[in-house]
């Protein structure tokens, strides 16, 4: 991470490599389950600030993400690129009311 933080200064990834499961789906394969963590587990290992933002809906109507990563102790960075791509990208799909 560090250097790649020296030629950029967030980095951008999906937030997993599928869409999300639908609701009450879950993976039969425990190992299937944890690889959907694969972009997300090293930012948190590492310690660095990272959050995911809308990034639009899969052909079954499921949810994608995208997952940036800052810095060490630069939360802000994060939280300023979240805010552009979300303002940016128009995404504005709403989930119905499951409750």
């Amino acid at each position: 991470f560090e250097e790649a933080f020296k030629q950029c200064d967030v980095l951008l990834t999906p937030t997993a490599p599928s869409a999300a499961f639908a609701l009450g789906e879950k993976q039969a394969d425990p190992l299937a389950m944890y690889l959907n963590d694969v972009f997300t587990v090293p930012a948190s290992l590492a310690g660095l600030p990272a959050m995911s933002v809308p990034a639009g809906l899969s052909d079954d109507g499921l949810p994608l993400g995208l997952h940036l990563i800052g810095p060490a102790l630069d939360e802000q960075i994060v939280l300023n690129a979240g805010l552009a791509i979300e303002q940016r990208a128009g995404f504005v799909a709403r989930p119905d009311q499951w409750w």
